[in-house]
């Protein structure tokens, strides 16, 4: 069955760096769409960046360009999130899901409905 497994948030001061991980398992790896997308408490989840797993095209939410990398290790089928400058407001829970690849070819973050496999999720605090 398809995994996701999160790893890497934690707390960190304003300005920081963290890197997260994604683990997936269970599925043709290279023919997806995979993405990060975050919830703060009382807030509704939000896109964050995606990645087209065979093409390597990536898109990022507003909110993060030119802070955060999306990338990929295709020999670990793991896709990994660089959060650089952090702010207060990028405190969230971050989840990693993925989905079919055509969700990847529009220049828009897809919906987290139209996602079909979620991590559980890896806390990310910056104070």
């Amino acid at each position: 069955h398809v995994q996701l497994v999160e790893s890497g948030g934690g707390s960190v001061q304003a300005g920081g760096s963290l890197r997260l991980s994604c683990a997936a398992s269970g599925y043709t790896y290279n023919r997806n769409c995979m993405a990060w997308f975050r919830q703060a408490p009382g807030k509704e989840r939000e896109g964050v960046a995606r990645i087209a797993t065979g093409s390597g095209n990536t898109y990022y939410a507003d909110s993060v360009k030119g802070r955060f990398t999306i990338s990929q290790d295709k020999a670990k089928n793991t896709v990994y999130l660089q959060m650089n400058s952090l702010k207060p407001e990028d405190t969230a829970m971050y989840y990693c899901a993925a989905t079919g690849r055509q969700w990847c070819y529009m220049q828009y973050m897809p919906r987290s409905i139209d996602f079909q496999y979620w991590g559980q999720g890896t806390q990310v605090t910056v104070s």
